[in-house]
């Protein structure tokens, strides 16, 4: 998905890393090289890296389609108790 903003184990702020990172190991440069250049050391931080898995250009072409649908078909008045379009809510006794 997204490369979180910090690591999961120490909590150093690595996020805004991800983006040099990616485009210079996409240049053909060394991954190990480019966390070094990065200041990268501590083996966690470099784990997050190494093994992220970029999907979000994958899982957001699903969302988009899916979410409006749903959103606007399904809107409960909360207030009146109906679902729109007229159809009455019954209550459970």
């Amino acid at each position: 998905m997204i490369i979180p903003v910090r690591c999961f184990t120490c909590g150093e702020v690595i996020g805004h890393l991800w983006r040099p990172f990616k485009i210079r190991v996409s240049r053909g440069e060394d991954p190990g090289k480019v966390l070094d250049d990065l200041g990268i050391k501590k083996e966690c931080c470099r784990r997050m890296f190494i093994s992220h898995l970029d999907l979000i250009d994958d899982v957001i072409s699903y969302e988009i389609m899916l979410v409006p649908s749903i959103n606007k078909y399904v809107k409960y008045e909360r207030s009146r108790g109906k679902v729109r379009g007229g159809v009455e809510r019954t209550r459970r006794r």
